[in-house]
């Protein structure tokens, strides 16, 4: 059975009446004794961390444990916050932070620190893009808040920009930490499925990711379209593989494990955890 364990960032504030950003993190851990690689997890906009347990449950049996977050005010264990969806670049810290607890925990006697890589779906994607050097171009964003950049609504939130114009009152301010570096040396290698917002990214720092990264989308994602993601990730990040899972397949087969996304999920866990296996 995976862990829950319910932590706290005090660094970061809360998007809602909590003081501190909550960062609900599992941990899933193989059977066997002994030190695992671990792989962090990040979900999809909207989603939660089980959502892909699927993954963890491949990368258990092979000896691999894993760790997911569902990022605060984007999952769908709580209500979703404008900020949440907005604030991308919180996603990777949520992650280091959580590798950082459990290093300083019990559990740190099952895991490696020094074997660790990151896989994520459609926004997770992107999390894992970040967590390898990849920044968000803030002037992107300033550009969709004030109008000059055009911006599709987002399915899961269509009134997230109204929402924004509405309360910030400092832009700049608000955009503090978007086009940092949220980089996280100690992961080697990275899984994206179906990744997305290419188009908010310092595409110089896609380009500047020197670490192993694999790549899997649905030919018929009108979701992250792949054109325009997937595509151009594999184009600029050096040296990364990939290839379409389906030419009939869309966004969300990756996190219907039990029903359309059987075949995907199964096939796409086997890929991740030989990725893996090399890598770490």
């Amino acid at each position: 059975m995976p862990k829950i364990l319910e932590l706290v960032d005090s660094s970061r504030p809360a998007f809602d009446e909590r003081p501190y950003r909550p960062v609900r993190t599992t941990v899933w851990l193989p059977e066997s004794a002994g030190r695992h690689p671990v792989v962090l997890i990040s979900h999809g906009t909207g989603g939660q961390a089980d959502h892909l347990a699927w993954l963890a449950s491949a990368l258990n049996a092979s000896g691999i444990a894993a760790l997911g977050v569902d990022h605060h005010g984007n999952n769908g264990r709580e209500p979703y916050r404008a900020d949440g969806f907005a604030r991308q670049w919180e996603r990777p810290r949520d992650l280091s932070f959580a590798l950082d607890q459990l290093l300083e925990s019990e559990i740190s006697e099952r895991i490696d620190g020094q074997r660790v890589g990151a896989a994520g779906f459609s926004l997770g994607g992107y999390t894992v893009a970040a967590l390898l050097g990849a920044r968000i171009d803030p002037d992107v964003l300033l550009g969709i808040y004030e109008g000059r950049v055009p911006d599709q609504p987002m399915p899961e939130y269509p009134d997230l920009l109204d929402e924004l114009r509405a309360s910030i009152t400092d832009p700049d301010r608000w955009l503090d930490g978007a086009g940092d570096s949220w980089h996280d040396d100690r992961v080697r290698a990275g899984f994206l499925m179906a990744p997305s917002i290419l188009g908010l990214l310092d595409l110089t720092s896609v380009a500047g990711i020197d670490r192993p990264v694999e790549i899997r989308w649905g030919e018929a994602d009108d979701n992250t379209a792949p054109p325009e993601n997937a595509l151009r990730y594999l184009e600029l990040i050096p040296g990364a593989h990939g290839r379409p899972v389906g030419e009939g397949i869309g966004h969300y087969e990756f996190i219907h494990p039990d029903g359309d996304g059987a075949a995907i999920c199964a096939e796409a866990g086997a890929e991740a955890v030989a990725f893996f296996r090399d890598q770490l």
